[in-house]
């Protein structure tokens, strides 16, 4: 993986790199042929004047040998058949090939021998000279078959007081400008070999960059595919791939969690097994050596016949009430198990609950505190879930105060919902137990629960938490109290 996008990162940063060169290197020449162009034309442009004006004083006799121009003698007057050391004096301080029209194209040239005639010069040479003969300052490349070389020509026209009378064109190869623009062509092509190698190098550090989090999110997948939970990527970056690496690390810290929460439920479910088989082996038995005595007649008086029929009714019972405990806390466990959801007032639960357990309360002699609001408390529950959620914790009052104790039953509003406080004058409750008491089958020592199925304030917590309601306990010596906030 890593020399694969090492090789791309290169390939697209030369490949970018290329491309950028390419067009630079095309806009460059074309700009520089034509800067420089222009700079050669200003320059001849400038010379080429210089000379017509020269020789337009020449022509009007304001100059002579005596300046050290030449022959003494003015071209309109006679002629410019003897102006050939003139022109080669000419020739050596333009630094160019400078030749000399009149107005019949009679062409007088340092390259020639004499003179040249019009039928010498190329067809498109021709209409360049007679634009300068017009009075413009002419450009142009029709000269360079005559010379045999590539050249730049610039025509200026010889203005005397009688009007134009010749014209001077300037010829100066552009090798020159072909060696300027070659050798910039050079410095660019040197300047993006050494870009190359910068961006090849560039490329290799931005691939390890990239690459190297990538290995060891790699390696990290790969151990929590293998199973190992506990593995971490280890990148700290401020970008896109730290925030990869911070997902693949909170990943690793879920999966740990969901393996030590189905570690958990698999120990529930052995708990559970093993809490049933408990709960069902000793009423299973106890019928069944009821049933085996009554069968083979081992007793016959009414007597004990009635006392075997009341201990198999007994546990038939407590049979009866296991099994409904484990479909309630099962169905309410199941989130497709949907609730009579409506507006309950929990004033009129606490009174039900009160009557419900009135008897219960009557044959301990224990004293039923119930205090309720004036106002309504109306909360949105199923009344007969809520009804059995007090009444489990009414009946655990109940079982657990001593003999002519007292159980609290208590409804009290507050800012932010109701409160329903259920208290009993038992035995404290050891702190470490606290927390396992909505356990389900968890049951205390105490004699006071031995009927009891340890299934009761499972089934007490799941309905709080189906009327996203909590519930907490508090115990001291003498005083338990179970607080379900709504």
């Amino acid at each position: 993986m890593n020399k694969k996008i090492i090789w791309k990162l290169v390939a697209s940063f030369a490949a970018v790199l290329l491309l950028f060169t390419a067009i630079l290197g095309t806009v460059f020449v074309s700009m520089f042929r034509q800067h420089t162009i222009a700079i050669n034309r200003s320059s001849m442009e400038k010379r080429a004047v210089s000379i017509a004006e020269t020789l337009a004083l020449y022509e009007s006799g304001e100059q002579g040998p005596e300046t050290g121009m030449g022959m003494g003698m003015g071209m309109g007057r006679h002629g410019m058949g003897g102006y050939g050391s003139y022109l080669r004096f000419i020739d050596q301080i333009a630094m160019a090939t400078v030749w000399i029209v009149d107005n019949d194209r009679t062409l007088i040239s340092a390259s020639h021998d004499g003179v040249a005639t019009r039928e010498e010069l190329p067809e498109n040479a021709d209409k360049i000279i007679s634009r300068v003969l017009e009075g413009e300052i002419t450009y142009g490349e029709e000269f360079s078959g005559l010379l045999n070389a590539p050249t730049l020509t610039v025509g200026v026209p010889i203005r005397t007081a009688d009007g134009i009378s010749g014209a001077v064109l300037l010829h100066s190869p552009v090798s020159g400008v072909n060696e300027a623009v070659l050798q910039g062509m050079s410095a660019l092509a040197a300047g993006a070999f050494i870009a190359l190698v910068l961006a090849g190098m560039a490329a290799v550090w931005l691939s390890y960059r990239f690459t190297n989090p990538l290995r060891r999110m790699k390696d990290a997948a790969n151990c929590l595919a293998d199973g190992d939970y506990t593995a971490k990527t280890g990148v700290v970056q401020e970008d896109e791939i730290g925030q990869l690496a911070q997902t693949i690390d909170l990943l690793s810290i879920r999966l740990t969690e969901a393996r030590k929460q189905q570690a958990a439920l698999d120990q529930m479910k052995q708990d559970f097994v093993a809490n049933v088989s408990h709960e069902l082996r000793t009423p299973v038995a106890v019928l069944r050596g009821s049933l085996e005595v009554l069968w083979d007649g081992t007793v016959d008086t009414p007597e004990e016949i009635r006392d075997y029929y009341d201990q198999m009714l007994a546990e038939s019972r407590h049979l009866e009430r296991l099994v409904n405990d484990l479909l309630d806390l099962s169905r309410l466990q199941d989130d497709q198990f949907s609730l009579d959801i409506g507006e309950v007032n929990l004033c009129d639960v606490v009174r039900d609950s009160q009557r419900a357990i009135r008897r219960k309360a009557e044959e301990k002699e224990l004293k039923l505190l119930v205090n309720c609001p004036e106002d309504e408390c109306v909360v949105a529950g199923d009344y007969g879930r809520l009804r059995q959620l007090v009444l489990i914790l009414l009946d655990n009052g109940v079982k657990f105060s001593p003999h002519q104790g007292e159980v609290g039953l208590i409804l009290s509003k507050e800012s932010q919902g109701c409160l329903i406080t259920v208290t009993n004058s038992g035995e404290e409750i050891p702190a470490e137990t606290i927390p396992f008491l909505f356990d389900r089958f968890y049951k205390t020592n105490s004699p006071q629960n031995r009927s009891g199925t340890g299934l009761g304030l499972a089934i007490a917590k799941q309905i709080a938490d189906r009327h996203h309601a909590q519930i907490q306990v508090e115990s001291m010596k003498g005083k338990t109290s179970f607080f379900v906030r709504f």
